[in-house]
């Protein structure tokens, strides 16, 4: 029963963090077009429009490390994933096919959010 509560916990830390992340990139000027996107290759938490730009963001929230420590939240293994996902998501919407790609992350520690934008990119 501990291991379910703790998981409860972490997933509503989770979503609260998603919010606030959402919130922050409208606050920058974006335009939310999606949240927790799924696809047969991964999950991206947010995707928006910054002026000709689409952002696939992925959102971590951590209470225990530093915002320092933080960047290292973001994994190769997990960078590629966002990536395929991203391109999957812009082959089913093509309308979004020529604009610039960013991915971003967004990291929440209770209340402070650090918006690391190019955090990582698609390696050739």
């Amino acid at each position: 029963m501990k291991q379910m509560a703790k998981t409860n916990t972490k997933c509503i830390a989770g979503k609260k963090g998603e919010e606030q992340a959402a919130l922050a990139l409208e606050a920058a000027g974006m335009e939310i077009i999606a949240k927790n996107y799924r696809s047969k290759t991964g999950e991206i938490d947010i995707i928006a429009i910054d002026g000709e730009t689409i952002v696939f963001a992925e959102v971590k929230t951590w209470s225990v490390f530093s915002i320092e420590d933080l960047r290292y939240g973001v994994g190769k293994n997990k960078q590629q994933k966002i990536i395929k996902t991203a391109k999957f998501f812009l082959s089913e919407n093509r309308k979004y096919s020529n604009m610039a790609i960013r991915f971003d992350v967004v990291f929440i520690k209770n209340n402070a959010i650090d918006h690391l934008a190019s955090a990582f990119t698609e390696c050739v």
